[in-house]
């Protein structure tokens, strides 16, 4: 029982990617996180580089 949708009803067809606030949110804590961790690598590297460590107990 396969039935051919016609032109018009497969121009009514509705769907497909949409762009919600559970996404862009998603989105930026991605970057967010990203830009965290670039952070503390550079100052990893720069106290490293400038021997600024702290003592261990």
């Amino acid at each position: 029982m396969n039935k051919r949708l016609t032109d018009e009803e497969l121009r009514n067809i509705d769907g497909g990617f949409s762009l919600t606030g559970s996404i862009i949110n998603a989105f930026v804590d991605g970057v967010k996180t990203i830009r965290d961790l670039g952070r503390s690598l550079g100052s990893s590297i720069r106290r490293l580089k400038d021997k600024k460590l702290c003592a261990i107990s």
